[in-house]
């Protein structure tokens, strides 16, 4: 895989900043889904007063799981970049893996390396859909043969206005004020004022 830039925290300060992010997340989110989901389990006429006790009661607990996942996730994501010395999609996708494994370690080793392939998978997916997204927008842009082609064109016309209003050519320069007495007064008035330079 080719190098992404991230644009992110640098690693010491990423920990915290992916805890924090994470725990918002997980706590607005599972706000969200324990809102309803209280709702939808209490009995009639308690619905409300049951869904605010669902949201106080699990979306801080999956807050704290989410907070959990991001930090380990983010110290392995510091802790690989550190001994790589590179910071591509590969720091990400075994940050993944070995996260999901740690995670799941208290089921056994078949439970955290089944954990840890689907943390691992999941993360390549992500990376890989960044990727993509990152080349399609890339495509968007004109090329580099375009670019060229536009700043030419740019150029191009620059010389002609130049030509037109007399830059460089003192000859073509005379004729326009001869043309327009303005800029003939114009340009007497400049030459009055100008500092005189000392040899």
């Amino acid at each position: 895989m080719g190098t992404v830039e991230h644009n992110r925290e640098p690693c010491p300060h990423r920990i915290l900043d992916d805890i924090g992010g994470a725990y918002a997340m997980g706590s607005i989110g599972g706000a969200i889904w324990h809102f309803f989901k209280g709702a939808r389990n209490s009995p009639k006429g308690e619905r409300f007063r049951g869904a605010v006790d669902a949201v106080k009661l699990r979306s801080p607990v999956l807050g704290g799981n989410f907070a959990v996942w991001g930090g380990l996730f983010s110290t392995f994501d510091c802790a690989l970049a550190g001994i790589r010395h590179k910071e591509d999609p590969w720091n990400a996708i075994m940050s993944g893996a070995i996260t999901g494994g740690v995670l799941a370690a208290r089921s056994g080793v078949a439970g955290a390396t089944r954990s840890a392939a689907i943390g691992g998978i999941l993360l390549a997916l992500i990376e890989g859909m960044g990727i993509l997204l990152t080349r399609m927008t890339a495509d968007l842009g004109p090329s580099p043969e375009e670019i060229e082609r536009m700043q030419a064109e740019m150029q191009r016309q620059q010389q002609q206005v130049a030509k037109t209003i007399g830059v460089g050519d003192s000859s073509s320069r005379n004729n326009n004020f001869a043309k327009d007495p303005g800029l003939a007064s114009v340009a007497g008035w400049a030459g009055e004022t100008a500092p005189a330079t000392q040899n």
